[in-house]
Formats: structure tokens, C-alpha cells, sequence
């Protein structure tokens, strides 16, 4: 596979994607807020976060299967190929059910994790179940067929899918709410919008790869290789479901659905650029897969150094930006009445720059199968969140809910991942190297940071004209912070390279979207 050039493809409709995802949920966001009210977008937000939890029966199915095809991807081996796509196929099939089930047991719980009113409009066990039926749906529709593009290093196909369905999503969801302000349609459309875009995913993967079918099988000793795998991954996937679903169920349960929506608001932004960033790790993680099986260790340690210092530079812009501009913004947007405290911004800041770095790691991880050695480290840092969640909240609100995700990530969860890393897939003797390099980074990132906020607190105008100003500030102060800092390191010199050589792909694509 030529890996630069198919990252360079994901990433440039992954970041489309993700923008339009950005700008036009924001514009829903806002049409809730004031076609509906926030306690609409609080339960919404608490039925994504059950959903989660539900999806514990995917098992990590899905990283494991793509992880299996790696190899006979670089192979050309078909027959193998096919019969994973016919295991993958029966295992999602069981996973419907599964899901299925556990969605109908919960089913009388629901209002106790809601605090305070509900809109009186509105049926929960309803909303419920029509939300359960779009994510059953999500595994029994040719699910499994989205596995082949993700092995091949064409998650650019699924976005451009994505593009279309969530465009027919988005129309129709603004045009029921303008019109009927009825929140059931607007989840009817989720439903809908969902069975089109596996339908359209199975339809393209088929077209580009018709030799591969879900046919065959395979050895028991393969089989039971990935069942292991899948074991596991189990604990990993608790474990991230514990720590994106938990705080907004306690802040639910605690706080009450007002408080959640305030508290979305903020991380809805946050979430964003997450996914953007995110995207950039799902373009490369088969590459990083591939490079794995085929390049030297000193080969990848470079590549990890160099994707560190890449992702250091972007998530420190992002911070100055989210410590400038979250109050001012959130004034504009939402009103002075739903803002939270600076201390609270804070709190969101260190948490996304350590959950950037934190998701590197991981994607090295996954592109490496190292899940048994790391398979009760991620268990093990939720359940650390979730303690602390349900103490500190008490305490401290809004405030510690934040507080104890960043505790946790910082004392178990990263030293543990740096642990398994150089453990397994590097020699322990770099880690000392890696971590100077890392301390290095966040150093920098604070000074930045600091001088930044410095200087927008001089600028005093109104919020509309302070946005404009402090955005420029924030594109301008921390790049030359960085570029000082960091012209002289290999790092920066390898991802000039690196830049040029993928800007160069991005063209020929751009070229042929223009033809």
C-alpha cells in the first residue's frame, strides 16, 4: 500500500467530514437551544452516553478483525480475506442481539438517571427505544463490510458516504424542528439516516473490492487467535466506555439535565477538534500497522517521536484557542446564564492536550495489537474516573467531574500505555529519551499558553470584535512560540519532509476531485 498517499485521501475528507460535522451539528446545537430548550439537548446527550455502555457488546470486535486483515492485506491473500469478512459478519450479527436485549433490560431504569424535570412533552422510554433501534441497526446492517475499506486505508470512502447521509440528516432534522418542534421526528430521522449510510457503505465496498465476500473459514487456531484478541480488547473497550460515558450519566443522575446541557456545550467544541485530530489517527493507524510489520524498530521510533511532536504542536495551538475563546464565544452563543466557571476551562484545556497525546499512544497500540499486555489498563484508570466522579461531584459539581478524568489519565492511564509501549514494541531504554522530548512539549505548550492569554486579557472589546482579535493572536503567538522553540529538532525537520510529501498527495487528489 502506499501509505502516505492514502493517508494524505483519508485525511483530507476526514477533515472535511469533521468540519461539516463541526459546523452543522453546532447549528442544530443552537436550533435545540432555541426551538426546544436545553434540557432537549441534555437528553440527548444521556442517550448517546446509555448507548455507549450498550455498545460494550462490540467486544473490540472491530479493531481486532481489521487488525486480523493486516497481514493478508499485504499478502494479497483473498480466501483468508473473505472468510475473516464471514466471521466478522456472524459476530456483528450476535452483537445486534446482544445489544438488542441489554437495551430492552434496562429499559425501566432510565428515569432514575435523570435528575429534576422532564419536558412534559416527551416519553423517555420512547425516545429510548427509538434511539436503541438506530444503534441495533448500526451492527446488523453490512456492518461488516466497512471492515475492508478500513484495512485498505479508504476510511476516505466512508466519509464521503457520511458526507451525503448526514447532509439528507441535517436538512431534515432542521426542517422538523423549524416547522413541527417535534424532538420524536427529529430522532426518527437518526433512524433512517443510519440504515442509508450502511446500506450506501455496503454498496461502495462491494463496487471497489468485488472479489472480497463474506465466504469461507477459517482455521480454529486463527479463530482462536482473534478471540483472544477480542478478550483482550474487552477490558479496553469498558474501560473507554466507562470514561466518555460516566461523567455525562453522574452529571445527569447529580446535576440534573440543564446542568448536562451546559456542561455539552462547552465540551461539544472540545469533542470537535478531538475528532478532527482523531481523524489524523484513523488515516494513519493502517499505515502505522503496515510500517510496523515491515520497517525496523528504529524506523518507527523515529515515526513515533515525530507524530508526538506533530500532535504537541497542534494540540498546543488548540489550547491557547480554548483558554482565549470559551467565554467570549459562549457568550455570544449560548448567553452569560450558561457559562462555567474559568477554573472549569482550565480543567477542559489540560484534559485535551493530555488526551491528544494519550490518543497517540493508543493509536500506536492498536496499529501494534498490544491489547493483552495493556488489557486491564484502561478498566483499571476508569474505574479510578468513576470513583473520583461520584465523590468529587458531590463536592465540587461541574468542576470535579473534569478534575478526576484529567487525575486519572495523568497518575494511571498514560504512565501504564508508556509502560506497555516500550515494553513490547520498543526498547525500554528509549522511553527516557521519549518522556525529555514529551516534558520538553508540555513546557513550551505552558509558556505559550500563558503569554497568549497574557496578551488577549490586554484587549478589551466587545465579544464579537474580541473573538476576531484573539483568534488572530491565537494563530499567530503560539506557531512563533513553536517555531523559535523547535526549528533547530530533528522532529521538526522530519515533519517539514513529512508535510511536503503528503501536501503533494493531497494535490493530486484535489486534482482528481477537480477533473
Amino acid at each position: 500500500m502506499n501509505r502516505t498517499k492514502n493517508a494524505s485521501r483519508n485525511i483530507i475528507y476526514g477533515v472535511i467530514l469533521k468540519t461539516y460535522q463541526l459546523i452543522i451539528p453546532f447549528v442544530m446545537r443552537t436550533a435545540m437551544i432555541y426551538l426546544l430548550g436545553v434540557q432537549y439537548l441534555g437528553l440527548n446527550s444521556l442517550f448517546t452516553s446509555i448507548l455507549q455502555v450498550l455498545n460494550l457488546a462490540e467486544l473490540g470486535v472491530g479493531s481486532a478483525m481489521v487488525y486480523s486483515m493486516y497481514k493478508p492485506i499485504a499478502e494479497d491473500d483473498t480466501t483468508t480475506i473473505c472468510a475473516l469478512m464471514r466471521l466478522y459478519k456472524i459476530y456483528y450479527r450476535v452483537i445486534g442481539l446482544v445489544v438488542c436485549a441489554a437495551g430492552l433490560v434496562l429499559l425501566p431504569f432510565i428515569p432514575k438517571l435523570i435528575s429534576g424535570n422532564v419536558p412534559s412533552d416527551i416519553n423517555v422510554y420512547v425516545l429510548y427505544l427509538m434511539n436503541l433501534a438506530a444503534t441495533v441497526l448500526s451492527y446488523w446492517l453490512f456492518a461488516y463490510k466497512n471492515s475492508i475499506l478500513q484495512a485498505h486505508q479508504r476510511v476516505d470512502i466512508t466519509s464521503k458516504v457520511m458526507i451525503l447521509t448526514e447532509t439528507i440528516k441535517y436538512v431534515l432534522q432542521f426542517a422538523v424542528l423549524a416547522i413541527f418542534h417535534n424532538y420524536y421526528y427529529f430522532v426518527i430521522i437518526i433512524l433512517l439516516t443510519q440504515i442509508m449510510t450502511n446500506i450506501i457503505t455496503a454498496i461502495a465496498s462491494d463496487k471497489m473490492y468485488p472479489k472480497f465476500q463474506a465466504k469461507g473459514n477459517l482455521p480454529k487456531e486463527e479463530i482462536q487467535q482473534i478471540n483472544h484478541r477480542i478478550r483482550d480488547l474487552f477490558t479496553s473497550k469498558i474501560g473507554a466506555v466507562i470514561v466518555n460515558s460516566a461523567d455525562t450519566i453522574v452529571i445527569s443522575a447529580f446535576l440534573g439535565l440543564t446542568v448536562l446541557a451546559i456542561y455539552q456545550n462547552y465540551f461539544y467544541l472540545i469533542t470537535a477538534m478531538i475528532g478532527l485530530i482523531t481523524t489524523v489517527f484513523a488515516s494513519v493507524t493502517a499505515g502505522i500497522g503496515n510500517s510496523i510489520i515491515v520497517e525496523t524498530e528504529e524506523k518507527n521510533f523515529k515515526d513515533l517521536q515525530k507524530f508526538t511532536f506533530i500532535i504537541a504542536w497542534i494540540a498546543g495551538v488548540c489550547v491557547s484557542c480554548f483558554l482565549c475563546l470559551f467565554q467570549p464565544f459562549m457568550r455570544v452563543w449560548v448567553g452569560e446564564n450558561l457559562l462555567l466557571d474559568f477554573s472549569v476551562v482550565i480543567c477542559f484545556c489540560i484534559y485535551f492536550f493530555m488526551l491528544e497525546i494519550n490518543q497517540l499512544l493508543n493509536t500506536y497500540k492498536d496499529a501494534a495489537g498490544i491489547w493483552h499486555e495493556d488489557r486491564f489498563r484502561p478498566l483499571v484508570t476508569a474505574l479510578a474516573n468513576l470513583g473520583m466522579n461520584l465523590v468529587m461531584v458531590q463536592f465540587w459539581g461541574i468542576y470535579g467531574i473534569i478534575l478526576s478524568t484529567v487525575l486519572s489519565m495523568f497518575f494511571v492511564g498514560m504512565p501504564w500505555l508508556l509502560h506497555n509501549l516500550f515494553t513490547v514494541l520498543f526498547d525500554k531504554k528509549l522511553l527516557g529519551e521519549y518522556l525529555r522530548k514529551l516534558m520538553l512539549y508540555v513546557v513550551v505548550v505552558f509558556v505559550s499558553t500563558c503569554t497568549t492569554y497574557w496578551i488577549c486579557s490586554l484587549i478589551l472589546l466587545p465579544d464579537i470584535p474580541l473573538i476576531i482579535v484573539r483568534l488572530t493572536i491565537c494563530c499567530i503567538i503560539p506557531n512563533l512560540i513553536f517555531l523559535i522553540a523547535y526549528h533547530r529538532m530533528d522532529e521538526f525537520k522530519g515533519s517539514m519532509k513529512l508535510a511536503d510529501k503528503m501536501m503533494k498527495g493531497k494535490i493530486q487528489v484535489l486534482k482528481k476531485l477537480g477533473a
